[in-house]
């Protein structure tokens, strides 16, 4: 716990703690999440392959599901290639001017992939939709084959993002895309194979859509989760009612106010709030009686919160400005 005073509207006594742990320089420790360096180097290099492969034979074979896939492959290298520069940036040292390292920059590449995902799919639907109208021939044996190393290239890659799926939206981003485009690589195989046995060939953009809406509705959330962390939004999995229900119960402790709770990045969350203790109350005085060390680990075992900030305030000392602000 790195307790410190300094004053603050008014008031002179302020905890700031990192789940018991002291911190030095401008932004502290950077807690690092696990280094999928590997993962993405790996299916950069798969994918990069394939989307050649895929959209050198979409093209011979007429084929607007294998196009449009190929071009939803290459969002995605181009998403992995900015989720892995983000990982790397995440585990920079702060400076004297980014007082958080560069950890916001997994949001920003969460945010970039929805989004460049999204235009790309639009991009798709258009074309299959022109090409409903004026069907063309398509290579059936030519799409099966291509799709199905697709199956092969976007499931191992997939698998290599899965551990990290639930703990970091930019990875959960990476494997939902992976997973997705497995998915759909086996839905354009059944479609290659329907057209090769009935002739159907307005089934090519009739999977190319179904490939697009499919896409749209995986990264819908990431999109809404990346929307809200850039905004600095209250992580969904965490309650602020919960998080004030439990300040209020730490001893001492008679009001809060000017509580926040944000992202720093995909995978670390920090809290600052004002803690009026009773009057007279001496727990926060006490330098070694733990009240900041318990609390922040109190907020980093049951909320995830790592980086948590208190400002300590007495019952019938001087006026909180920002306590005002929040009554207004």
């Amino acid at each position: 716990m790195a307790g410190h005073d300094h004053s603050h509207g008014g008031h002179d006594h302020a905890g700031h703690s990192h789940g018991g742990h002291s911190h030095g320089g401008p932004g502290g420790h950077v807690h690092a999440p696990k280094n999928f360096g590997p993962a993405f180097a790996i299916g950069i290099a798969l994918n990069t392959v394939f989307v050649v492969v895929e959209a050198i034979y979409g093209y011979l074979g007429n084929s607007m599901s294998l196009v449009a896939d190929a071009g939803h492959n290459l969002s995605d290298v181009l998403g992995l290639v900015a989720a892995w520069v983000a990982a790397i940036l995440v585990r920079r040292q702060a400076t004297a001017r980014f007082t958080y390292g560069y950890r916001g920059s997994s949001i920003l590449a969460a945010l970039f992939n929805a989004v460049f995902l999204l235009i790309a799919m639009g991009a798709v639907i258009w074309e299959a939709l022109v090409r409903l109208v004026h069907p063309e021939p398509v290579a059936g044996t030519t799409v099966m084959v291509v799709a199905a190393i697709g199956i092969l290239v976007n499931g191992i890659t997939a698998w290599l993002f899965a551990s990290g799926a639930k703990g970091d939206i930019n990875i959960r981003g990476a494997f939902l895309h992976m997973a997705a485009d497995a998915a759909v690589s086996a839905g354009v195989v059944i479609a290659g194979l329907v057209i090769q046995l009935t002739g159907l060939v307005w089934l090519d953009p009739a999977v190319s859509l179904v490939v697009a809406g499919l896409v749209v509705w995986a990264t819908w959330g990431l999109l809404r989760d990346s929307v809200a962390m850039s905004l600095d939004a209250v992580p969904s999995e965490i309650s602020p009612e919960a998080v004030t229900g439990f300040l209020r119960e730490r001893p001492g402790v008679a009001d809060l106010h000017d509580l926040h709770i944000w992202p720093m990045s995909t995978t670390s969350v920090a809290l600052t709030v004002h803690l009026v203790m009773q009057e007279g109350h001496q727990t926060h005085r006490v330098p070694d009686n733990g009240f900041l060390t318990e609390t922040a680990e109190g907020l980093r075992a049951r909320f995830g919160i790592v980086h948590a900030t208190m400002q300590i305030e007495e019952a019938g000392g001087p006026a909180c400005r920002l306590a005002q602000d929040c009554a207004a």
